[in-house]
């Protein structure tokens, strides 16, 4: 199944939208392919705190039995456990950290090391992603093949957020929201929402590992 086109949000900084007037693009900076988002490079070298999540995601041709698409590059951000985007919200502005971009091997994989989100109002927890035919090209919204958003399990989504530290607001925030009632995830169909929630095992305290298939028909 081909993944669904959803919205890349108010906070890509893909170079589609600005800041007081500057257009944002991380994906013209130094340091953006990475396998570990969790810190910040070039400009700080904080770290994003939470739960960590190793995610490993498959690019698969829905036109070639679900072939992996080897060569094409990811670009993937979400926010802080506290709600927050790096380069916009207030506070961590000046971070650019949980963004990251990879390109994927023969098999059509490739693995980001970050923290589980938060939940904040009004929004299922979710994380964001672009997909670019190539690295070369990944360098603005516009060469975007997909533009695809992540649900996040809410089982596991609720464990984190009651074990884990400094997510004290997304269980209040998580239940104030449903997957039906999500103005991204809400209206997609059941196979499509099994498909953009990814597969996690793990613990709060020895973190998440998981995997997504990510169709798209090439």
């Amino acid at each position: 199944m081909t993944d669904p086109q959803e919205t890349n949000g108010p906070y890509p900084a893909d170079g589609s939208n600005s800041i007081n007037g500057s257009v944002v693009n991380v994906l013209s900076s130094s340091g953006i392919v990475r396998s570990d988002i969790r810190s910040s490079f070039g400009i700080s070298t904080n770290t994003a705190p939470g739960v960590p999540l190793t995610l490993t995601i498959k690019l698969a041709n829905t036109n070639a039995s679900c072939a992996g698409l080897s060569g094409y590059a990811v670009y993937l951000w979400h926010c802080t456990r506290d709600g927050l985007y790096s380069l916009y919200s207030s506070g961590v502005q000046n971070e650019n950290y949980l963004r990251g971009l990879q390109v994927s091997d023969s098999n059509g994989e490739l693995t980001f090391q970050t923290i589980y989100p938060g939940c904040y109002s009004g929004r299922w927890p979710h994380i964001h992603f672009e997909v670019y035919p190539s690295l070369s090209v990944a360098t603005h919204r516009n060469n975007a093949v997909l533009v695809g958003q992540m649900a996040m399990p809410e089982g596991i989504s609720r464990t984190v957020y009651a074990g884990g530290s400094g997510y004290s607001t997304s269980t209040s925030n998580l239940n104030q929201i449903s997957l039906s009632s999500d103005n991204v995830f809400g209206d997609n169909t059941a196979a499509q929402l099994a498909q953009q929630t990814p597969s996690l095992t793990g613990s709060v305290a020895n973190g998440y590992t998981g995997t997504i298939l990510v169709g798209l028909a090439r």
